[in-house]
């Protein structure tokens, strides 16, 4: 998936900072397009994700951002508390504009309005939740 550049490939330190951040584990259920990425079940219950298959969609999300010639077209929105903030650092990174709070419906599509933007990229932290952006 990294096309061959040794950068992007997985290596150790990089799983061990997923191990750390318990990125491998799952939800008790699983929803059945899910079900390609889990390497396994604990005893527990507990789904394991495939830690390779994440990394290889993380390769390619960062491949879909840097693809944006202007970092500003790329909006990061997130109305929960606990992922506003890494929306702000994401963007304070990237250069992307963040949404972090209440999305006013309507500022993607309403031309009229004085707040409109149009994103060319798009990343939403909960869909459940910021439904209304999408």
């Amino acid at each position: 998936m990294s096309g061959g550049l040794d950068v992007l490939a997985l290596n150790e330190e990089d799983v061990t900072k997923m191990l750390a951040a318990t990125t491998h584990l799952g939800a008790e259920n699983v929803n059945f397009q899910m079900e390609t990425y889990v390497y396994k079940r604990r005893a527990d219950g507990t789904h394991v994700i495939n830690l390779r298959r994440t990394w290889e969609k993380l390769v390619l999300a960062a491949r879909a951002v840097v693809a944006i010639e202007n970092p500003a077209d790329v909006f990061v929105i997130s109305s929960r508390p606990f992922g506003q903030r890494a929306v702000l650092k994401f963007a304070a990174h990237t250069g992307a504009t963040p949404i972090a709070g209440r999305f006013t419906p309507g500022a993607f599509t309403n031309q009229i309005q004085a707040a409109f933007r149009e994103p060319r990229l798009l990343i939403v932290l909960d869909p459940a939740q910021d439904h209304q952006p999408i």
